[in-house]
């Protein structure tokens, strides 16, 4: 069923507000700055202006490619001459856009993040309603490979939904036969990566988990472990979060174990911190997009 109304109004308006934040950050972000200022900087822009984050901000810097957000009391930088992908998500009311841009500090990212931004624009310029996911792949391919550049082969676009940040449907950026077609009326964030022609082109995930999900309070033994289930699915539902979030609903002396509970329950789950496979840096573009019969509208 195509959204009504009333709901597109909230993915407008939260797209709104994501493309305000955007703008603000990517004046903001800087070599030798704090990660954990760029995350909770872009999170408060998006709570000032009405909304709530979607997802904890994602800084993923050269062959980190997705997934990273500050842990508690992170001390980790942007270095110097960083290809740096700022990923973020907002919600209104469980309905959830998704952008991201990249602040390239060398002549080599530049290029490379200016690929990426041109392989996203061939889609909006080019996407409908009814167009088969495999061409679209193939339009960010060829894109992308004209210029010089390698798409990541096993990062996808995805539908978006209410409280559903990939709702079913994964938009490839790379070409093969894909004859599912996009749906007008639906919304679609549309992400290609890029990397260097000498890389290997996927990800791989990497041990490091600082994003969470919460999936369902299960076998749940103490009362601060039932304390922050209840906390995480009331303020998150089914969308991601991050401890920076969540340290202060328990004391100091009980959170730690309690958070661990729910890891080891599976009440929660943990998503990998994604690398590309060579070590290779990667740029990123996004915009959310509503289809309509003959082209679509760019939400954020």
């Amino acid at each position: 069923m195509p959204y009504d109304v009333e709901e597109l109004e909230k993915f407008r308006l939260s797209g709104k507000i994501l493309r305000e934040t955007k703008e603000e950050m990517a004046n903001y972000v800087k070599e030798n700055m704090l990660i954990i200022d760029v995350c909770e900087k872009a999170e408060a822009l998006i709570r000032a202006k009405g909304g709530k984050p979607a997802f904890p901000v994602n800084v993923s810097i050269n062959e980190v490619t997705a997934h990273y957000t500050s842990p508690p009391g992170d001390t980790s930088s942007i270095p110097t001459g960083a290809t740096v992908k700022v990923d973020i998500g907002a919600q209104i009311d469980g309905y959830v856009t998704d952008t991201a841009f990249t602040a390239a500090f060398s002549p080599e990212g530049r290029i490379m993040t200016a690929t990426a931004e041109l392989a996203l624009k061939t889609v909006i310029d080019n996407i409908h309603g009814g167009m088969q996911l495999g061409d679209i792949g193939a339009l960010v391919e060829k894109t992308v490979k004209n210029r010089g550049y390698k798409p990541i082969s096993n990062l996808t676009g995805h539908s978006v939904g209410r409280y559903l940040i990939h709702a079913g449907t994964s938009i490839p950026s790379v070409a093969g036969f894909n004859p599912s077609k996009i749906e007008t009326g639906k919304v679609y964030a549309v992400e290609p990566f890029v990397t260097s022609p000498e890389a290997i082109g996927r990800v791989d995930d990497s041990p490091q988990k600082n994003i969470f999900r919460y999936l369902k309070a299960k076998s749940l033994k103490t009362d601060a472990a039932k304390k922050l289930a209840k906390h995480i699915e009331k303020n998150f539902h089914t969308l991601p979060f991050t401890e920076r979030w969540i340290t202060e609903v328990l004391p100091k002396e009980k959170y730690k174990t309690a958070f661990q509970e729910l890891l080891k329950t599976k009440s929660i789950m943990a998503y990998p911190v994604f690398v590309e496979a060579s070590k290779k840096p990667v740029a990123q573009a996004e915009h959310t997009l509503l289809i309509k019969e003959n082209g679509c509208e760019v939400l954020t």
